[in-house]
């Protein structure tokens, strides 16, 4: 007991560890954002995350998503899951090996990690109703942006984000990426997550252009 309280000691003024304990994660996409999400949530001491993605890790998700080599050829979903367990074993994880679908149950809170503007307005629609917070984390070479829906008024402003696919920008969110702005946008997202647990008001729109050293928080 003594080393599980040793190891949040650091942290315990910014992240209560007695909401941790109730919360149940869900994590849509363990990709470049993803993954980076995933470990962060194990490390502040979330006790239940659900990880979901059809994907396999490939040779290039090495070096921009922090996959290791020998993650090559297994399923993202199971990879991420033996990396949490090597933060903490006794994180309860929930694979789901496969595209997120609307019947799929989902935790407290969301964390959307998809490529596809399409399947971000595809997954808002389905859990909006049920779900306490939902944070999206978006990429494009250096520029990041995450979105934080927790409120009506927040919930608006998000869907009104969800432009129709053919005005997006040419190219999947990840389609360029380095594990640095991954990790950034990681932590940004995460960040979101504690302010709420602490009851602090969010941010619910910020763009960070790392190229051009520029913030806007909305």
């Amino acid at each position: 007991m003594m080393e599980a309280q040793d190891r949040f000691v650091r942290q315990s003024a910014l992240v209560p560890a007695d909401r941790l304990s109730a919360i149940a994660v869900t994590v849509i996409g363990v990709g470049a954002i993803g993954r980076q999400v995933a470990l962060q949530l194990a490390s502040v001491g979330v006790r239940q995350i659900q990880l979901i993605d059809f994907d396999t890790v490939e040779p290039t998700n090495v070096t921009t998503q922090g996959y290791l080599a020998s993650d090559i050829g297994n399923t993202k979903v199971t990879a991420t899951s033996q990396a949490i367990g090597q933060i903490d074993s006794a994180i309860e994880v929930d694979m789901v090996v496969d595209r997120y679908r609307a019947k799929q149950n989902t935790g407290d809170v969301v964390f959307c990690c998809v490529d596809s503007i399409t399947t971000r307005s595809a997954i808002w629609r389905s859990v909006r109703g049920r779900t306490e917070l939902f944070v999206d984390g978006r990429m494009l070479g250096e520029v990041i942006r995450v979105l934080a829906a927790h409120d009506l008024s927040s919930s608006a402003y998000y869907a009104s984000t969800l432009f129709a696919a053919s005005d997006a920008q040419q190219g999947t969110c990840t389609s360029h990426g380095t594990i640095y702005a991954a990790s950034i946008a990681a932590g940004l997202m995460v960040h979101q997550f504690t302010r709420w647990l602490r009851n602090l008001p969010l941010d619910q729109d910020t763009t960070l252009n790392l190229l051009a050293g520029e913030l806007v928080v909305h």
